[in-house]
């Protein structure tokens, strides 16, 4: 009987992930992942990894699989908590949740289910495992989820083969509803438990007090840079070569305070993320500002009115070499190949025409039609129909 050990994060998924493979005649052990020891900074009653541990003990217990709880707030503090705030310290934007699984859930927790003789490690995300038979080698692939609203494959773009050969995802083809209701016929305590929002096993956290624990807080200005500014008046059209075009179309634009006029003051660059809305505390403009632009050296914030504001939309984005990631390794492109795919920016983004270009220092992501708040240190993800082939940090 082979062994799985599945990551119970107190929540409905990961119960019924549970129970399926017990169906499935896995012998099946729960293990609760602790990440988090400050409380300081969570916000009172949304989710404390105490009550989830609970709810996840419960549903174990229910279940009447063996139960425990494993320690990685050191590891996570290490190699997610620290991370990110070098990232926002940089003017970028992290995104924990993806290295969470490919640091945590895959890598120190997997290496924790291995050593208690594990086959295999289990998790509540919304995706499918797939296997290719290629002679004596077999080749994994990471599928969407079949619940389209839920689909949580963008989460794992950056696992390896090694990663997703132990992998298992249960319930991959259920919708969150199916999720909910087989939960409800067995009466687990997590049937009707709310989706938890915000950091990966933190618990709710409240982003800019957790970021000023470590980054200090520093008076600058916000600039409102107008539609009709020369900057996207004077566009380029004709270029001698297809890779001059894209380097044109991912060069950043760097914008100075005379460029548009000071409408407000902020408490630090680092606090915020391009596409950014809330959180200005600027009124009086006919339509709401928008983070087109931090200057993290010069602690500026640079905004535009509207969502359509041209300050916010680019058509390309590049990824360096060192952090361009292939699941599919067999796909990977060599220099001067291309490849259509379809492309995504941030979790949930409705799949988005593109073309990939592999140049000697990465690779070139082009839209078919320009995109909203690309933003340096997330991650874009590539596809061919429902699978997701590989991924990389935009630059």
């Amino acid at each position: 009987m082979k062994r799985v050990i599945v990551g119970l994060s107190g929540g409905v998924d990961s119960s019924v992930a549970a129970y399926i493979l017990q169906q499935q005649g896995y012998e099946v052990i729960g293990l609760f992942m602790k990440n988090w020891h400050d409380d300081s900074v969570t916000i009172s009653d949304e989710c404390p990894w105490l009550d989830d541990s609970n709810d996840a003990m419960l549903v174990a217990e229910k279940l009447g699989i063996p139960f425990q709880t494993v320690d990685l707030s050191e590891q996570y503090k290490e190699r997610i908590v620290d991370y990110m705030f070098k990232e926002y310290e940089n003017g970028r934007t992290p995104n924990p949740d993806v290295l969470c699984n490919r640091e945590i859930k895959f890598d120190v927790f997997m290496k924790i289910a291995l050593d208690l003789g594990a086959d295999y490690v289990a998790t509540g995300h919304y995706c499918r495992k797939g296997t290719l038979n290629e002679g004596e080698t077999e080749t994994y692939q990471l599928l969407a989820g079949v619940d389209g609203n839920k689909d949580q494959s963008y989460f794992l773009c950056q696992l390896s083969q090694d990663q997703l050969a132990k992998a298992l995802f249960p319930i991959g083809e259920l919708t969150k509803p199916e999720v909910r209701k087989i939960a409800a016929e067995l009466d687990l305590i997590t049937a009707d438990k709310k989706d938890s929002q915000g950091l990966c096993f933190i618990g709710k956290v409240r982003l800019p007090e957790f970021l000023q624990q470590q980054l200090k807080p520093k008076d600058g200005v916000i600039v409102e840079v107008e539609k009709d500014h020369d900057y996207y008046l004077n566009t380029q059209t004709q270029f001698e070569s297809k890779l001059e075009e894209l380097k044109y179309l991912t060069t950043k634009k760097t914008y100075s305070v005379s460029d548009g006029k000071i409408v407000g003051k902020h408490q630090g660059a680092h606090y915020f993320t391009k596409g950014q809305r809330k959180g200005l505390g600027v009124g009086g403009t006919v339509e709401p500002l928008f983070v087109i632009d931090t200057d993290v050296n010069e602690n500026v914030i640079y905004t535009g009115q509207g969502h359509a504001h041209p300050g916010l939309f680019k058509s390309a984005l590049f990824v360096t070499n060192e952090e361009e990631h292939w699941i599919r390794e067999d796909l990977k492109l060599e220099q001067n190949q291309t490849m259509n795919v379809m492309a995504r920016i941030r979790y949930r983004q409705p799949l988005q025409k593109a073309k990939l270009y592999k140049v000697d220092k990465g690779l070139y992501v082009e839209f078919e039609t320009p995109q909203s708040a690309i933003t340096e240190g997330q991650f874009v993800a590539w596809y061919l129909d429902d699978e997701l082939v590989g991924s990389g940090v935009i630059s």
